[in-house]
């Protein structure tokens, strides 16, 4: 389950009535209809989910179906409220597991247009970035979950919040489809 907004607008850091040192934090891991059921609450927002689904259609089509995305950005907060705003865009890093056969490049080759920021925001509506997840956890790898973790556990103004976590598994999408497109 997703935690209500607190009182800053956000996600809590720790799930409310958790003990500070709780592994109760984020990110909270929930599927990806429950994702879509709590943020489908505007018109804008429809609009951000609908690219998310059809980049996510995308990346399937590429064999890209095991793993995970961490859903974020201002999407994630209560904007209309704290800012007086829609959000424009949701932030997601995609890590995934190469399908079988490939290496990165081969993968990329399939659709690079996926792999470029500026593309996939003025499509899909999404601030997009990826890691490849492997048998060997790396310093780079390291270096590259505690960047991304550190960035979403906190807003610009270095205000505590949560994120989400959904599975990359396209089994979830036609649920999560259906409740978009109710």
């Amino acid at each position: 389950m997703i935690p209500s907004w607190n009182s800053m607008g956000v996600l809590p850091p720790i799930r409310p009535g958790a003990k500070g040192n709780s592994p109760d934090r984020p990110p909270y891991i929930v599927d990806l209809s429950v994702f879509i059921s709590h943020f489908c609450i505007s018109q804008e927002r429809k609009k951000i989910l609908d690219g998310l689904m059809r980049l996510r259609h995308e990346l399937h089509n590429m064999g890209m179906t095991s793993g995970f995305q961490w859903l974020n950005g201002s999407f994630s907060e209560n904007v209309e409220l704290i800012e007086k705003r829609g959000p424009n865009d949701i932030d997601v890093v995609t890590f995934y597991y190469l399908p079988s056969g490939e290496d990165q490049s081969t993968l990329i080759s399939k659709a690079p247009d996926l792999f470029h920021s500026k593309h996939i925001k003025d499509k899909y509506f999404v601030d997009g970035y990826y890691i490849m997840l492997g048998d060997e956890l790396d310093e780079v790898s390291v270096r590259l979950v505690n960047y991304w973790y550190s960035m979403w556990s906190h807003k610009r103004d270095n205000f505590w919040k949560g994120f989400v976590q959904v599975s990359l598994d396209p089994s979830a999408d036609l649920a999560a489809a259906a409740i978009l497109n109710a």
